[in-house]
């Protein structure tokens, strides 16, 4: 179950996990370049209505939130300290929910 919303966090900067990084490059330029569009609607404030930005119950420690890139996409992130998304996975839906 998610959060919709996620308390009104605003990211100011990325950081990226290796993991990502390596997701992200297998991915097609296409989704590619939805990735990167809905990832700088993230910085936006207010926040784009739609953008279907989350926290994933169940992760705690720490909070792990998602954005759906496409309805079958998503990308997972922690916000650290002064407004910073540490992007984690980039996949599609099933593998982001079983290991964001």
């Amino acid at each position: 179950m998610t959060i919709t919303g996620a308390g009104g966090v605003v990211i100011k900067r990325w950081r990226k996990s290796k993991r990502f990084h390596k997701e992200y490059c297998k991915l097609t330029n296409e989704l590619r370049d939805l990735v990167d569009g809905k990832l700088q609607d993230l910085t936006t404030d207010p926040r784009p209505p739609g953008l279907a930005f989350e926290k994933l119950q169940g992760y705690a420690n720490p909070d792990v939130f998602t954005v759906h890139v496409t309805g079958n996409y998503k990308v997972s992130m922690e916000i650290l300290a002064g407004n910073i998304a540490f992007l984690r996975r980039v996949g599609n839906h099933d593998e982001i929910d079983r290991c964001p």
